[in-house]
């Protein structure tokens, strides 16, 4: 095989059958809200998790009122961070969702930022590490919890919500960036780890979308321009329908990425094995 050509065997396959049944965390406002109200106005059935009973009550009002999705929606509380508190808001929705199949989509889209925008120094070293649980520790608990069902129903989709902060240097923030590099590890290593057992996983970001936690940041104070929350659910749509499986593994960003560029440049992606996190050498004689 020559260097330039991907070898496609190591693009995931498209999986068959996977219910069109949807898990998403931080639904009850912001861009968990948006997203599952796309999904559902795409005829998905959803299930919504988070930790204001409230806020998820009135997403799922909202939901039942369009009367776009073929079920009524799953509210289950609970704190992220508490396995225990995961487990059972994970088997009220499998227990929701067992005649149309279980779990077929997980979108871990619950998320935090550090409180000011300042460096490592200067900031408050609990405030910091709380960014670090409540996004790495809440999607790690909620993917080992929902993954065993996937797994024994021959496959599933995980959809990370994460950020170029994974992946570029920036002077602020310091949890959240650390957070998002840890997400995009655990993409790439749930694709390393059970692509064979039927498991896509995609790192996907959104933007920057307007939000109440985008409102309170400084660096977007004089922002005019948004990235829609529509571009979100457009690419979510396609990695629910299977349309981007050849991609899992990998990071792609709303507003930048539309599924037509991803599907035209899949090859140039696995050629030069692209678009995930991964350590870049200096050249073929590079030990590492």
């Amino acid at each position: 095989m020559s260097p330039t050509t991907p070898d496609l065997r190591t693009a995931a396959p498209p999986l068959l059958d996977v219910p069109r049944t949807a898990l998403v965390t931080g639904a009850g406002r912001g861009i968990g809200r948006g997203l599952a109200l796309g999904l559902a106005a795409h005829g998905w059935s959803v299930a919504l998790v988070g930790r204001t009973e409230d806020r998820l009550r009135e997403v799922a009002a909202e939901i039942a009122s369009r009367g776009e999705s073929p079920t009524e929606p799953v509210v289950a509380v609970a704190d992220l961070t508490d396995h225990a508190a995961v487990r059972a808001a994970v088997a009220q929705v499998e227990a929701a969702f067992d005649d149309l199949g279980g779990i077929g989509l997980l979108v871990n889209n619950a998320g935090v930022i550090e409180q000011r925008e300042v460096g490592l120094v200067e900031d408050d070293l609990e405030d910091t590490w709380r960014v670090i649980e409540a996004n790495v520790r809440g999607p790690l608990a909620v993917t080992r919890t929902v993954l065993p069902g996937m797994l024994a129903r021959g496959g599933g989709r995980v959809v990370n919500i994460n950020s170029g902060a994974g992946h570029r240097e920036y002077a602020t923030y310091t949890g959240y960036n650390i957070s998002k590099g840890a997400l995009a590890r655990l993409t790439t290593g749930l694709d390393s780890q059970y692509r064979d057992s039927g498991i896509r996983a995609f790192d996907l970001a959104p933007g920057v979308v307007a939000t109440d936690m985008t409102a309170a940041m400084p660096a977007h104070a004089d922002r005019t321009e948004w990235t829609p929350i529509e571009a979100s659910v457009e690419l979510l749509l396609a990695i629910g329908a299977g349309d981007l499986d050849a991609l899992s593994g990998r990071f792609m960003r709303a507003g930048a990425d539309t599924v037509e560029g991803l599907v035209a440049h899949t090859y140039d992606v696995l050629v030069q094995d692209a678009r995930r996190l991964r350590l870049v050498t200096w050249g073929q004689d590079d030990p590492m």
